[in-house]
């Protein structure tokens, strides 16, 4: 009887290391499921809400709990969302600043429909002695401006 239950065992483990290590194209076992990102975050655009949303880890015997990953990817999409809704505010009051129609006047133009008198002509030219103070509108004093 031992015989029997030895010789048994013997074709037993044959006949699995066969079929793991000789089945050659027609392999019985299949490949195990990878153990990282199948669809990893983008790395050729900045983060969106979407891509936290969609990710999911791959989950292991031991590492990590989910929930507490849930709970910081939640947080992480919704300060983004903040963040982008934000960034949007300032960038479309940044456009109604710069607007045609919503400028500030310039104080050196004068109010429309109002000719030049005598008063508001400016003459570059004085006859003091040069103090580096010029009443002209281009900046040579140095200031790059």
């Amino acid at each position: 009887m031992f015989f029997f239950l030895l010789l048994a065992m013997v074709v037993v483990v044959a006949a699995v290391t066969l079929a793991v290590v000789g089945g050659g194209d027609r392999a019985v076992l299949q490949d195990a499921a990878p153990e990282y990102l199948t669809d990893p975050l983008p790395v050729t655009r900045p983060l969106a809400t979407a891509d936290l949303e969609r990710l999911r880890l791959p989950m292991a015997l031991r590492g990590y709990r989910m929930a507490d990953v849930d709970e910081a990817l939640d947080r992480v999409a919704a300060e983004l969302a903040e963040r982008d809704a934000r960034i949007a505010d300032l960038e479309s009051a940044l456009a109604g600043a710069h607007a045609p129609g919503a400028s500030t006047p310039d104080p050196r133009e004068r109010p429309a429909g109002r000719d030049a008198g005598p008063d508001d002509r400016h003459d570059d030219r004085h006859d003091g002695p040069d103090t580096g103070h010029h009443h002209g509108h281009g900046h040579d004093d140095g200031d790059p401006r």
